[in-house]
């Protein structure tokens, strides 16, 4: 028996989450009837993350067990084709049996992308949330480190409680606002051009693991101090109060993309990073949403 991993990447809008649902088509049906339609036999599929209605990924990690005969390269092509077009089969390769794509995942990688622009961008409205508020990026990078290191994260957890524990351990959180349109990079971060009148605003969490909607609680949450609603140091007193209905609200699913599931690096250890200093200066801005009109 084999033990194969995928590497998926979807636009999520045209589903109910990853997981199977009674009430419209999932990824995960997609990707299992790919498998029984290509290899003749059903299969269940693991995942390392449980995506929500709406949210996307560049690089979601599934496994499955078959005793095919089918060879890893061929298998990429001949699921593809049983797919739709929204539905990526990246990469696929031949694990150890003990390889569990949710258990065995060391730490994750999430994107929130932010269209901060009063012009609207009708080929970004499934991939970004608009905020036409003009908003402080600094300000909510410098209020995010408050969530960096091992909290209990009830307050940023819809409909507490959906796991064992909500204590997670963030190793690190960042807000920048960029010229370009920075998402599709999976691996080392965000590779955009930094500009103080970028029309996108990127945050990018690390950590052992997420609570249901808490990136996007987060979002909520650091969109107040980016209006200039909360103080920076609001952060860290819901975090404190341990309260969800004193935080902020839960950012729309479009904006929201799994980038990256590590399983061989150990998770590093939480740091604290100074606005802007996480990124590369030798990037030369390429264009604002408003060129792309």
């Amino acid at each position: 028996m084999r033990n194969i991993r995928l590497t998926i990447a979807y636009d999520g809008t045209d589903f109910v989450g990853w997981q199977i649902q009674p009430n419209g088509p999932s990824v995960q049906a997609a990707v299992e009837r790919a498998i029984l339609q290509l290899t003749g036999t059903a299969s269940s599929v693991l995942v390392a993350g449980r995506t929500d209605s709406g949210v996307h990924a560049l690089a979601q990690v599934a496994n499955f067990r078959s005793e095919t005969r089918i060879p890893c390269e061929k298998l990429q092509t001949g699921l593809q084709t049983f797919l739709p077009d929204s539905i990526v089969i990246r990469n696929v390769d031949e694990v150890p049996d003990d390889f569990h794509a949710t258990y065995s995942a060391k730490w994750k990688r999430y994107r929130y992308v932010i269209l901060n622009s009063r012009v609207r961008v009708p080929f970004l409205s499934r991939y970004a949330y608009r905020v036409e508020t003009p908003l402080d990026a600094a300000a909510m990078h410098h209020a995010a480190q408050s969530l960096v290191g091992r909290h209990d994260f009830r307050c940023f957890e819809s409909q507490f409680p959906n796991k064992a524990t909500s204590v997670r351990t963030v190793t690190g959180v960042t807000v920048g606002r960029y010229s370009g349109w920075p998402i599709w990079t999976q691996a080392g971060g965000l590779r955009g051009a930094v500009a103080s009148d970028g029309d996108f605003i990127c945050l990018e969490s690390t950590a052992d693991g997420f609570l249901y909607n808490m990136v996007r609680a987060i979002t909520g949450t650091l969109l107040q101090v980016g209006r200039a609603r909360w103080a920076e140091a609001k952060v860290a007193e819901i975090i404190a109060a341990g309260d969800r209905s004193i935080a902020g609200e839960t950012a729309p699913a479009r904006g929201l993309y799994l980038v990256h599931v590590d399983y061989e690096t150990p998770l590093p250890a939480p740091a604290t990073v100074p606005y802007r200093e996480f990124l590369p200066a030798e990037f030369v801005p390429p264009h604002s949403a408003k060129d792309m009109l």
